[in-house]
């Protein structure tokens, strides 16, 4: 079972950004279906998210509730290899730009 975490930055502050709600979507047979949600805690990070199961679809989608004026939202569409264990996914925000990678 592969699982998921996330850990959100806040470039400006250089601090962690905490209470940022996360959710975890599935692309099944088309349509997005949600797997479920968190908040990134203290520290800016999300480890308790749902683990998707993966033989439904291999396409997945975190969804950050920013509440930046310019991107209220950011969606990361992975495409992810079932093979894998883990796959930590790392956003750094700013008011004008946002990252991600894969993280380890």
């Amino acid at each position: 079972m592969t699982s998921f975490s996330t850990h959100v930055l806040d470039l400006v502050s250089g601090r962690p950004a905490a209470g940022v709600p996360v959710e975890l979507w599935q692309l099944v047979s088309g349509a997005w279906r949600r797997c479920g949600g968190s908040r990134t805690d203290g520290d800016g990070r999300c480890t308790d998210l749902p683990a998707p199961d993966l033989a439904r679809g291999h396409v997945v989608r975190l969804q950050f509730r920013t509440a930046s004026a310019l991107f209220p939202e950011v969606s990361v569409v992975l495409d992810v290899d079932p093979r894998q264990p883990r796959y930590h996914v790392p956003l750094l925000l700013s008011p004008y730009g946002y990252s991600v990678y894969r993280g380890s």
